[in-house]
């Protein structure tokens, strides 16, 4: 019979939690929200659809990679559309799905959140420090 050791347990079920918050919808679903540039992207595009280049001046600091690889990301979670308009020259238009307007819903209700407590977490953020000092 072989016999494991506590650090061997704590191995096996720390792998087995992150086995599971692999598959978690809400930690997914998290992950886009936490995107560095999402947040802003998904902003941007609020107010109905817009060319790529007006999305780069709306978000400003990203760098056209990273604007088209999140840009990518956001099409495949089926947050963002992009449209293929048949003009001379043609033009492409990205805007929010149906999914993707639920999600600047809850994106804005985080961001209130954030302003309404973010004072609360400085405080907290202060005694903590001053405590651990």
């Amino acid at each position: 019979m072989t016999t494991s050791t506590a650090a061997h347990r704590r191995q096996e079920a720390a792998s087995a939690y992150l086995a599971e918050l692999a598959t978690c919808p809400g930690h997914q679903v998290l992950g886009i929200l936490a995107g560095k540039w999402t947040t802003l992207l998904v902003e941007a595009l609020a107010d109905g659809p817009v060319r790529y280049g007006e999305l780069r001046r709306r978000v400003a600091g990203a760098s056209p990679k990273m604007l088209t690889q999140t840009l990518r990301e956001l099409q495949r979670d089926g947050i963002v559309r992009r449209e293929v308009v048949p003009t001379a020259p043609v033009q492409v238009e990205y805007s929010l799905t149906p999914l993707g307007e639920r999600f600047l819903d809850l994106q804005r209700h985080v961001r209130a959140w954030a302003h309404t407590h973010a004072a609360d977490i400085a405080r907290a953020r202060r005694r903590w420090d001053a405590g651990a000092s």
